[in-house]
């Protein structure tokens, strides 16, 4: 499984730029920025991201990187145990 991480163009004023430019650096990770992800309330308050189409926020752009690799490995595990 390849994670899809998602992040809006509008929510980088929140640090998230860096965080995009780090994680797109990863072969792991498909990472895509996108002019809006439609999610303006979320956006305009706090870093966040999409991964494989779920919400991830946090209070700052590093906790985000965090929230981030914490949903990938929550997800890698529930895959592990469907045995896919």
């Amino acid at each position: 499984m390849r994670p899809i991480i998602e992040f809006c163009t509008n929510n980088m004023h929140h640090g998230t730029d860096k965080l995009f430019k780090k994680l797109e650096q990863n072969a792991d990770y498909d990472v895509i920025e996108y002019g809006c992800l439609g999610n303006c309330g979320e956006c305009y308050v706090l870093p966040f991201a999409l991964v494989n189409g779920e919400i991830v926020a946090a209070s700052t752009a590093d906790e985000l990187e965090a929230a981030i690799k914490d949903k990938i490995k929550e997800i890698e595990a529930m895959f592990d145990l469907l045995g896919e």
